[in-house]
């Protein structure tokens, strides 16, 4: 998946095949309409992203979602 967004108020390219996927996590159990899945990736130090996926009634219920975050959310994210 590759998708261009702005973060921090710059254009930036999120590209999940050139990015280094740090870790999974997983909310519900399989087949769980409310359940999804959430994936990190870091593009470069210092630039992250979350790509989720989920049922009909999750946060990512519109399809596969790529959302930018800070360094810091990342942290927490890992914890």
């Amino acid at each position: 998946m590759r998708k261009v967004k702005m973060f921090d108020g710059k254009r930036h390219v999120y590209d999940t095949t050139k990015s280094t996927e740090l870790g999974t996590r997983n909310f519900g159990a399989y087949g769980d309409p409310a359940g999804y899945a959430e994936t990190l990736y870091q593009t470069r130090p210092g630039f992250y992203f979350i790509v989720g996926v989920g049922g009909d009634q999750s946060p990512y219920a519109e399809g596969e979602e790529l959302r930018p975050i800070s360094e810091d959310e990342a942290k927490a994210w890992q914890e």
